[in-house]
């Protein structure tokens, strides 16, 4: 079976409290609640892991060497500077999406840059807590469609 994982990068775990505004008013376990939901019905499994701690976030990944077949990553801040997170995502060897909650293109200059796209296979942005079940719903096809071109 497919499993993803999706990473959760600092302060998405104070979802439902933080700038309502521009994350929306769902909690990060609500969030996972929708992902697992939606994982579910695409016959996926899914593994959430959430830290404030870019090097949590990396141990995180390197443990799941060998197991998981994509990833979902919201990095938050570290997007714009992460660049050690960004080596353990290309060290993976599977593919990334990467998501964010708010347009980060259309918010203050330093959000707009990513040194994380050229490492994922898409970027999906604004679409608040959607976000996430497209990335996952686009993640899985990919995976499909890559495991059907080498069995071919």
């Amino acid at each position: 079976m497919t499993t993803i994982l999706v990473l959760h990068g600092p302060n998405l775990n104070a979802l439902g409290r933080r700038d309502r505004h521009h994350y929306g008013t769902l909690t990060l376990a609500d969030i996972n609640r929708r992902i697992e939901e939606r994982a579910a019905s695409l016959g996926v499994e899914v593994e959430c892991f959430q830290s404030n701690h870019e090097g949590a976030l990396i141990d995180h990944l390197q443990g799941c060497a060998g197991r998981i077949d994509g990833v979902v990553i919201n990095a938050g801040a570290l997007t714009h500077y992460g660049l050690s997170l960004k080596d353990a995502l290309t060290d993976t060897g599977v593919p990334v999406v990467e998501v964010h909650l708010s347009n980060i293109h259309a918010r203050e200059s330093w959000r707009r840059h990513s040194v994380l796209a050229d490492t994922a296979r898409g970027q999906i942005a604004g679409l608040g807590w959607r976000g996430y079940t497209a990335a996952l719903e686009a993640l899985a096809g990919i995976i499909d469609d890559e495991a059907a071109e080498q069995a071919n």
